[in-house]
């Protein structure tokens, strides 16, 4: 898949997320990346055998005080990962439930809206309890 096919799906997940979720989104770049830095699967505790699909780094709005803003402030980053989940498509699609394309589509979509959770302060307990209500 060409990087191009692959930012295109990128777009079509967060656009795939809630109208008032969008509009609540505040300061934050999503980014795409091959792979974790080492440094990222250092501060995330993973083992050689793990891998990230996504990570959010920033303030989320739950911890954002009446402050937040005044002067230069960065933007949060939510990054996504394109060979872990071009990796985990490749499963879905060894299943045979999916084309590869519709299986890259669905990982990101569900990545966007993980780290997008904790934007909006979710902690990782909170997010994995909500996809299982919501997937």
């Amino acid at each position: 898949m060409s990087d191009e096919e692959f930012e295109r799906l990128v777009v079509k997940g967060y656009e795939s997320l809630p109208e008032w979720v969008r509009e609540k989104v505040q300061n934050v770049a999503l980014l795409v990346e091959d792979e974790p830095s080492e440094e990222d699967r250092e501060a995330q505790g993973l083992s050689d055998e793990e891998t990230l699909l996504g990570l959010y780094k920033g303030i989320p709005l739950t911890e954002r005080g009446e402050l937040y803003g005044v002067g230069m402030t960065l933007p949060d980053t939510i990054t996504l990962y394109r060979f872990p989940i071009e990796d985990e498509a490749d499963e879905i699609t060894e299943k045979g439930e999916m084309t590869f394309e519709q299986a890259i589509e669905k990982v990101v979509a569900e990545t966007i809206w993980h780290e997008y959770a904790h934007h909006f302060g979710m902690d990782e307990a909170e997010v994995r309890h909500r996809e299982q209500e919501r997937f």
